[in-house]
């Protein structure tokens, strides 16, 4: 195990030091197992956390150059020391320009109306039953055509636009394991000319 693998891992994923060792040697030297490791064990503490109140926080914002696309993030934490962070405000800069970029419509999935999903049902089974997708496998099919859709509208489920393989759930549990506390993105607009 070289010192300078560990120092890329720790970079790369945020990482404690010693967290990044104990997962490096579970991989047994695989850094791409090493960090999928990181990235459960930040997942498994967001749900531990996910029960506490995220009162502190910080709105901040992004206006794309020239000028045309702006994003403003509220996004909340525990405790006034780590909304004061440098990697607290690295992520919501980068939330930021997440939203700048993508143009989600809503937060969560849970957050688009019911109207719309049926809506998005309605119009994929319409198109499956044409192309004659038996009945029995429309309903998985619509499963996952949701999900993608989820992905376009909702920013938690947006991939990453500086990482394509972690959505921005992702990004926030691995910021919860780094940091030790709840963090959730509570609002966001987004401005256009």
């Amino acid at each position: 195990m070289s010192l300078e693998i560990i120092k890329k891992l720790r970079a790369q994923t945020g990482a404690a030091m010693n967290d990044v060792k104990k997962a490096f040697d579970e991989s047994g030297g695989d850094i791409e197992k090493a960090k999928e490791i990181l990235r459960k064990r930040g997942a498994k503490l967001a749900a531990k956390k996910q029960d506490r109140e995220a009162s502190e926080g910080l709105v901040h914002s992004y206006i794309h150059p020239p000028g045309k696309i702006g994003a403003m993030v509220k996004i909340a934490c525990e405790t006034d020391f780590v909304a004061r962070n440098e990697d607290f405000k690295s992520l919501a800069h980068d939330i930021a320009k997440q939203i700048a970029a993508m143009s989600p419509l809503y937060l969560k999935p849970e957050d688009v109306p019911d109207a719309e999903v049926e809506k998005e049902k309605e119009i994929h089974k319409e198109v499956l039953l044409k192309e004659g997708k038996p009945e029995d496998m429309i309903e998985k099919i619509l499963e996952g055509k949701l999900d993608k859709y989820y992905e376009q509208v909702c920013l938690v489920e947006q991939k990453f636009i500086l990482d394509d393989k972690k959505k921005i759930k992702d990004v926030i549990n691995e910021a919860i394991g780094k940091l030790g506390e709840k963090i959730e993105i509570v609002d966001f607009v987004r401005y256009e000319l």
